[in-house]
């Protein structure tokens, strides 16, 4: 029974660990979109993302690489604390966090997949040169070009949307979609719906995901001409920036599709990324080698860094929890 009391409150701090520093976690990307640094550069879709996931990854970390090997290593087995009524409500509200982020998570893939099934249900498979999945041709109202799925992933491209457009256009919008599964942009937003955090639903959430939607956008319309030179890039910025203006036209405001689902049109800002299709951006470049190594070899020093500091960082944890018990009631 010992054992069995040891496990379970355990589990409670862990959960309550894992409340705390998730609001706490949160506090910091609030902080910096109310606080923007004066000379703001283009963030990279990957940068807002990280401050979208952070207080979810942060907490978690947390409580997996500290409270939980501390925990194990230095709690008595003979637990004798009694109930505590403030840590079970912070273990309580350390489960309804998760709960809500499994609910998220499942409400979305079973939206993607219902959607998929609707357009399956009349589709017709196509041939489309540099289609990233297999793609189909569907029959409905609203014009639909979407990349539907995570490790077998769907195009599915209406009718309308494929008499509209001409070939180098089509060809272009095919290519953007490439770019979005290159990305991994729909396993993405199953994380964005997945992430367990306090602020889920809120403006700073909605505004972080808007911001790495609108940035996964321009990365992906970029990576559509990256590969060609010369007068070729230019017809394909110019091809993509018209399937954008023809599709958008035809697609009613929405917010951005809260599935695993990338689209050509989706909420994001059209303005800006015809404007800089327009302007010539530059594509994305790939990584250089020398970045590579020096980003491993800072991993492996930090690494090192840490493991040396591990055990104290692992009985500091432990004194932290005991004052936490001591101090709440």
């Amino acid at each position: 029974m010992s054992s069995l009391l040891f496990t379970l409150h355990g589990v409670t701090l862990g959960l309550a660990w894992f409340a705390i520093a998730n609001a706490v976690a949160t506090l910091g990307p609030a902080w910096m979109l109310r606080h923007p640094p004066r000379q703001q550069r283009v963030k990279p879709a990957g940068w807002w993302l990280a401050m979208r996931l952070f207080p979810a990854a942060a907490s978690t970390v947390l409580v997996a690489a500290l409270f939980v090997p501390s925990y194990w290593m230095f709690e008595p087995r003979d637990y004798d604390e009694g109930f505590q009524a403030v840590i079970a409500l912070m273990a309580f509200a350390g489960v309804s966090v998760l709960a809500a982020a499994a609910g998220r998570a499942g409400a979305a893939w079973t939206r993607a997949e219902r959607r998929a099934r609707a357009w399956m249900s009349r589709a017709q498979p196509i041939a489309l040169p540099g289609t990233p999945a297999p793609a189909f041709a569907v029959d409905c109202d609203a014009p639909v070009m979407a990349l539907v799925g995570i490790f077998r992933p769907r195009l599915f491209v209406s009718r309308s949307v494929l008499s509209l457009l001409n070939e180098e256009e089509l060809a272009a919008a095919v290519a953007h979609e490439a770019g979005h599964r290159r990305a991994f942009d729909n396993l993405k937003r199953l994380a964005v719906c997945a992430a367990p955090d306090w602020f889920a639903g809120t403006r700073t959430a909605r505004n972080l995901e808007q911001q790495w939607a609108s940035a996964a956008e321009h990365e992906a319309d970029r990576s559509t001409y990256a590969i060609v030179e010369g007068r070729a890039r230019t017809t394909a910025r110019c091809a993509l920036a018209s399937a954008i203006v023809k599709v958008a036209r035809l697609t009613p405001p929405s917010p951005i599709v809260a599935e695993p689902i990338s689209t050509l049109v989706d909420g994001s800002d059209i303005q800006s990324r015809v404007c800089a299709l327009l302007d010539g951006a530059a594509p994305v470049e790939p990584r250089r080698r020398w970045r590579t190594a020096v980003a491993a070899a800072a991993a492996i020093v930090a690494l090192v860094a840490a493991i040396d500091a591990y055990s104290p960082l692992l009985r500091g944890a432990h004194e932290a929890t005991e004052l936490l018990v001591h101090l709440l009631p």
